[in-house]
């Protein structure tokens, strides 16, 4: 699966008037078991993107706090927000604070906007519909894997900073610290 396919699946799904995860799942079982499989590859590739300390430190900023397990979460979160801003975000972490989700979970003070867990199941479920059985899942994506070349992506998390430290933050990125650590509303 390309990637444009991968988003115009992304975007179908969004336009749907279903909540994503189910719409998504929908479009993936009427696409097939090699499909749903190509699109867990093209998603990891696109994850792999996004797995970053900058990355991180924005969802630790929205969050309060981010755990390995719920930076699993922020980055499938980002990826439901379609090419536009995934690409975005992906340039510049920062941008995030621009999201209509962001800004109205800041005004709010609902936390976690952008987490999305149920997006990083997405395959799993369509694979279970299509087989009745989600244990085959993961033997086969890695059959997959081997069948089309597809290796783990290394790849650099870049430089490391310590997201407690309130003035590297305000430095690396200061519009989500100008909401999450001073406060200010736009």
């Amino acid at each position: 699966m390309n990637t444009d396919t991968f988003w115009q699946l992304i975007d179908t799904a969004r336009a749907a008037d279903a909540p994503l995860q189910e719409a998504l799942t929908d479009l993936l079982v009427a696409q097939g078991e090699e499909q749903v499989l190509a699109f867990e590859v093209c998603m990891g590739r696109l994850d792999t993107v996004i797995d970053r300390w900058d990355v991180w430190a924005a969802g630790y900023l929205v969050c309060g706090g981010c755990s390995d397990d719920s930076f699993m979460d922020f980055k499938a979160g980002l990826i439901s927000l379609g090419r536009t801003w995934y690409e975005r975000v992906a340039r510049c972490p920062d941008d995030l604070a621009e999201h209509p989700d962001i800004q109205h979970a800041f005004a709010t003070g609902v936390g976690e906007a952008v987490f999305c867990e149920e997006m990083g199941y997405v395959t799993a479920a369509a694979w279970e519909r299509l087989t009745s059985n989600r244990d085959s899942f993961y033997p086969a994506l890695d059959h997959y894997r081997v069948g089309h070349g597809v290796r783990n992506q290394d790849h650099d998390m870049g430089q490391g900073f310590d997201f407690d430290n309130a003035d590297e933050m305000r430095q690396r990125l200061p519009q989500l610290a100008a909401l999450y650590l001073e406060g200010v509303q736009r």
